[in-house]
């Protein structure tokens, strides 16, 4: 199947640009690809630890969204910014602009609150600076990003680790937990019933991660969905203090504590290979003896 080109804009909405060869790789290999690449002035600038005070990385998401020559969103990488934002972006005018929007980490906020707002899909996926601006990129992650965004529906095999069969469809949700915790109580997160919720994570040791889990399951969200993909939660380092606790520990916790089906091995996240999810899609879900396969339509 021969992969679309797009119209790509580069946009840095939240945190500075810390490696200006990243986004240089990055153009060179989208153009090479035969894309054709927009770079908004907020990839080139920092402002205390963001790439531009709110008023500047706001406009240059509505520029991503009023731009007749951009397609393709890609967010440069995460950070922290978009929550300053979400109670002043135009989310009908996003909606409207029918542009595609891809990246994850703090992009999770913006994904939640667009979708919460207008029902707007998009995309959770790699970053300009950290995927397709990494030394040598990620095969999986490009090949797996340009092969859903080619399509209108996009089916995957995978090993999961959990219940050993389950069937489930509907629809695909979640992002960085840390954001998806952080809107809880606020306008900004969707009230999705039966869904497929994914999580995944960055610095976080498992006792917070379990805590931000317990926070969705007091608030009544985990057991409204279908099932739990956790995908990867790094970049952490244990203490002296956990006695055997950790990341599998709090899993086998979480599987008993919440009344829904938690599988492991999502591959997504602040990792190297990641799956390419739309946020607001439709999810078939069908696990079988470890090997599951996810089929998704709907963006």
């Amino acid at each position: 199947m021969k992969t679309r080109t797009y119209g790509i804009g580069l946009y840095a909405p939240a945190g500075f640009v810390i490696e200006p060869e990243a986004i240089a790789r990055a153009i060179a290999r989208l153009e090479a690809a035969g894309h054709r690449v927009i770079v908004d002035p907020t990839v080139t600038t920092r402002w205390e630890r963001f790439s531009a005070p709110d008023t500047e990385r706001l406009a240059a998401v509505m520029r991503m969204a009023e731009d007749p020559r951009v397609e393709l969103a890609i967010a440069v990488r995460g950070g922290y910014g978009w929550s300053r934002l979400l109670d002043r972006l135009d989310f009908a005018s996003i909606a409207a602009a029918n542009k595609r929007w891809l990246g994850h980490s703090d992009f999770t906020a913006f994904q939640l609150a667009a979708f919460a707002a207008t029902r707007l899909v998009t995309f959770a996926g790699p970053l300009a600076a950290y995927d397709f601006g990494a030394e040598t990129p990620s095969a999986f992650t490009l090949d797996h990003c340009w092969g859903l965004l080619s399509g209108t529906e996009y089916a995957v095999e995978l090993a999961l680790e959990g219940p050993a069969e389950l069937t489930a469809e509907g629809t695909l949700w979640g992002g960085n937990l840390s954001m998806l915790a952080h809107l809880i109580g606020t306008p900004h997160l969707p009230r999705i019933e039966s869904g497929i919720l994914f999580v995944e994570d960055i610095g976080e040791h498992p006792y917070r991660i379990e805590r931000m889990l317990y926070q969705l399951h007091y608030a009544g969200i985990l057991r409204s969905q279908r099932a739990l993909l956790l995908g990867a939660f790094n970049g952490y380092t244990p203490s002296p203090n956990d006695n055997g606790y950790d990341l599998a520990a709090m899993v086998e916790q979480c599987r008993r504590a919440f009344d829904v089906p938690v599988f492991t091995g999502l591959p997504f996240g602040h990792c190297r290979d990641k799956l390419t999810l739309p946020v607001g899609g439709r999810c078939a879900l069908t696990v079988r003896g470890g090997t599951a396969r996810l089929t998704l339509s709907g963006y």
